[in-house]
């Protein structure tokens, strides 16, 4: 009796030795996750005030309407972005601090050729700086448009990091000079 499940014993380790090595082959993306922020020179009350309207995009670059329902609502509120190229994004807002001054959202449906991101989820929130200033900092997370191995470059990690990079990046930028101009 010992030597058969000795001998199924030694079978099932090599089996399982040999497929240890390619379980990591067969490891699909990671999450990414991008962090951007701006020091703007206004009381952070000034600041949250513009992008406290979940709503609200106005203040981000490419983005022509924005139409949504549920407010400010957590689990409730949604809103749809239609870009300056006609695309739409769709999103859920599902944390919502007014005193903290953040909020946190999800993209439900975004065509990848647009955004290459699947699973985004995101944070804004307004800080207290130095001399009365603010700082926003916006942070993201998110796997690559692509979601299987060996995806091809328009929807790889790299151009998911550098697109979203370049979302945050423009609209602190565009944020700053609109709260700024209004000083």
């Amino acid at each position: 009796m010992a030597g058969i499940f000795g001998k199924s014993l030694r079978i099932g380790i090599a089996i399982v030795a040999l497929a240890l090595p390619q379980a990591g082959w067969a490891h699909g993306p990671s999450r990414q996750k991008v962090t951007e922020s701006i020091v703007i020179d206004a009381p952070p009350a000034k600041v949250w005030a513009t992008i406290a309207d979940f709503h609200d995009m106005s203040w981000l670059p490419g983005i022509v309407k924005t139409t949504g329902a549920g407010g400010n609502e957590p689990d409730t509120a949604t809103r749809q972005l239609t870009l300056d190229n006609g695309a739409t994004i769709d999103e859920s807002l599902y944390k919502y601090d007014a005193g903290e001054m953040s909020y946190s959202y999800r993209i439900d449906n975004v065509d990848v050729k647009v955004l290459p991101v699947n699973n985004y989820s995101s944070t804004i929130a307004v800080l207290p700086a130095e001399g009365g200033k603010s700082t926003v900092e916006w942070r993201g997370a998110f796997y690559r448009g692509y979601p299987n191995n060996d995806p091809p470059p328009e929807l790889n990690d790299e151009a998911a990091i550098k697109a979203v990079t370049a979302v945050y990046r423009k609209g602190l930028e565009s944020l700053k000079k609109k709260v700024e101009a209004g000083k």
